[in-house]
């Protein structure tokens, strides 16, 4: 790559050793989440939602249950001023859940928020101001000491706001682009808000430290959040929050090492939207605890709907490799993968008791509204044995037996590498269908009859061949081998080692039955076939005499005669 040198590291370690958090293994009770769906994620979108896509959109926060949303920037737009005092004029903010407002630490806006604001039950508003050197020596130009006074002087005009008017405010302030401000610095502007605003246990003042760039490795922002953890003051009156933007890909592993290394809060939106590469994605957070054992407490048991809604919403998409959401996250084309998570489903069943560890699944996909059927399994010219077996006594009540397997597998896959596409459940089911279901040429079964006699079984069975019907009687240990000896005896056919498995493909009196018969020829070509009626013997002749019109087929194909 060109021009590397005129990069850095670009980040700032605390002055002191803040690794505390490498020591443990897992985050063991879920974050306060806040949602910033309505505020960074749509500032973010090309189009940003209208008055009435933003009220669907927090209707479904609510479902979700969101109980801290920042809906806007209400000092911003008419339409964002608007959309707070429609949440408020109509009583649509439920009395448990409380909704945030951003602003600029800058006089006129602070007070035309405060305006927004007016009536509302519980809010918590949103102070920042930039602190990193970048924005001070680049964008305003001001010392340390003035960017101080900046956040000073707007968290004394708010509390002196939130007095006059006598509601329920709560205040959190954000050292804007934290991640690239000196830790010290850090610290001190934030301990002289804290100073300034006072905050109790019962009133905790939000100390939000946003990733607003991605600067470094996840480790360097868990030990710049420790610092401040260990650092700041009145800590027990103070919820340490994250905001994660994934500028590096890393959003979701800078939020779990946060709050391994001391945070309370973690802000971000509903698959990741936001600005640039988005900010974290509170649904991969979220689940990511759940498939550890630890209740969220968000409710994402409906993915599907909860992405319809976001789709139609934003007109963004979700990416089909998204963590959890996207349509392909538990699907497996490989036939090794299949195998395995249907040989450990069907494991499960005998073990239900266990935790859940199924092969390639790291969830059950039900657990989220997914799907087996249309999920998990899908069959390419990737696909194995053990996936397409699954699909088909998943999807239509075949058990195809084991040795059978093989031979199932390659005519589909041979299917879908001959279409150069995934083959959907019914076309799977066509190509089993044609190529193994009730075969009938040169061959066809016509009826059948039995005597038992000393010895056995007489049959007497009649096929149809080349426009000719045939009547062949054969004797036998049962019913079955007396047909198969009458084939044999009568057309001159050699095979052996005859394998047989039936089902019920249905419940009830006029269900069918599904026969499967495998032969194998002198030359040891193997063939297999199945047999469908509702009648059990004849299933199984239509399925005996499908082997043989296979294995002659084969020989014809070989040059056997």
């Amino acid at each position: 790559m060109k021009n590397v040198s005129k990069y850095t590291k670009g980040y700032y370690m605390p002055p002191v050793q803040c690794t505390d958090w490498c020591v443990k293994d897992s985050v063991e009770k879920p974050p306060i989440w806040c949602s910033v769906d309505l505020r960074d994620g749509n500032q973010a979108l090309v189009t940003p939602m209208s008055l009435d896509e933003k009220l669907e959109f927090f209707q479904l926060l609510l479902k979700v249950g969101f109980k801290e949303i920042e809906i806007g920037f209400p000092a911003a737009s008419e339409t964002e001023f608007t959309f707070l005092r429609t949440l408020i004029d109509n009583n649509l903010i439920p009395d448990d859940v409380t909704v945030q407002v951003l602003t600029q630490s800058r006089e006129h806006i602070i007070k035309r928020t405060f305006e927004a604001l007016k009536g509302c039950k519980n809010a918590i508003v949103h102070l920042y101001n930039s602190t990193s050197v970048a924005q001070r020596e680049q964008v305003f130009v001001k010392s340390k000491e003035e960017i101080i006074k900046i956040a000073t002087d707007g968290a004394a005009l708010v509390k002196r706001l939130a007095e006059e008017d006598g509601g329920n405010y709560r205040f959190e302030y954000s050292p804007e682009s934290f991640t690239g401000t000196e830790p010290e610095f850090a610290l001190e502007i934030c301990n002289e808000v804290i100073k300034v605003l006072k905050p109790t246990k019962e009133k905790p003042l939000i100390i939000n430290l946003p990733s607003t760039v991605e600067m470094s490795m996840p480790h360097v922002y868990a030990c710049q959040v420790e610092y401040m953890h260990k650092y700041l003051l009145n800590r027990d009156c103070v919820q340490i929050s994250l905001h994660p933007h994934n500028d590096r890909g890393c959003g979701v592993s800078d939020a779990e090492m946060g709050l391994l290394a001391g945070a309370d809060r973690v802000e971000g939106t509903l698959f990741g939207n936001g600005e640039r590469t988005g900010n974290v994605d509170i649904i991969t957070l979220a689940m990511n605890m759940y498939m550890q054992g630890v209740d969220p407490g968000l409710d994402f048991s409906d993915i599907p709907s909860i992405r319809a809604v976001y789709e139609r919403l934003t007109n963004m998409t979700v990416s089909p490799r998204q963590p959890y959401a996207g349509q392909l996250v538990f699907t497996a084309f490989s036939g090794s993968h299949q195998d395995a998570i249907a040989k450990g489903l069907a494991f499960r069943e005998k073990d239900c008791g266990r935790c859940w560890d199924v092969p390639y699944l790291p969830i059950d996909p039900t657990d989220i509204g997914r799907s087996y059927d249309g999920d998990v399994i899908r069959i390419n010219s990737q696909s194995g044995k053990g996936g397409v077996s699954y699909m088909l006594e998943h999807s239509f009540g075949y058990h195809i037996p084991k040795n059978m397997r093989e031979a199932v597998g390659y005519a589909v896959k041979n299917a879908s590498d001959h279409a150069h596409k995934e083959l959907l459940p019914e076309e799977v089911m066509d190509v089993f269908s044609e190529n193994f279901i009730n075969i009938e040429e040169p061959l066809s079964f016509v009826r059948y009859s039995f005597n038992n006699v000393e010895g056995g079984v007489q049959a007497s069975v009649t096929v149809r061949s080349e426009g000719k019907t045939l009547d062949l009687i054969g004797m036998g240990n049962g019913a079955l081998d007396a047909v198969s000896n009458a084939l044999k005896t009568n057309l001159g056919i050699q095979y052996s080692n005859m394998q047989y498995f039936e089902h019920a493909l249905e419940e009830g009196s006029h269900s069918r039955a599904a026969a499967y018969v495998g032969i194998t020829d002198p030359v040891n070509h193997k063939a297999w076939a199945v047999g469908i009626d509702h009648d059990i013997m004849r299933a199984s002749i239509k399925a005996l005499i499908g082997a043989i019109n296979k294995l002659m087929t084969k020989s014809e194909q070989f040059g056997d005669k």
